[in-house]
């Protein structure tokens, strides 16, 4: 079986490089909190959708759970199993627009409180793990 090609990797400093400051700064503090609520994620920019991924380790695997992903307008915290995440208090963008993913938005520049987020991303952790079978 041939061997698969390496995953092209940059840091993530070059990617947040391309955005002006406002952008970086939402992102840092996004990034902060990802890795605050889930220490053991594998943080990666995923030069394909350019966007900062986080993988979280299951077994001898690892499963995508969380990106940062920075636009022109704004900075979004997005789970690609969004839609089966417990969200009491709605927060979380998305549906009617794409059928499995959701996220929060934020201008650049935003002052970040955490907790929604925290529980957000602890949630997301949690979906994760769910087999796609169950899910």
């Amino acid at each position: 079986m041939p061997s698969r090609p390496p995953r092209e990797t940059i840091p993530v400093e070059a990617l947040l490089a391309d955005f002006p400051p406002t952008h970086t700064a939402t992102a840092e503090q996004l990034r902060r909190i990802v890795l605050d609520a889930v220490p053991e994620v594998v943080e990666r920019v995923r030069t394909g959708w350019r966007l900062i991924g986080y993988d979280l380790p299951v077994g001898r695997r690892s499963v995508f759970f969380a990106w940062i992903w920075l636009e022109a307008e704004h900075v979004h915290l997005g789970f690609p199993r969004g839609v089966l995440m417990d969200d009491p208090t709605g927060a979380l963008q998305g549906a009617g627009v794409t059928k499995l993913a959701r996220w929060l938005t934020y201008e650049p520049g935003a002052t970040i409180d955490g907790r929604l987020e925290t529980t957000l991303i602890v949630e997301a952790a949690r979906v994760a793990v769910i087999p796609r079978s169950a899910g």
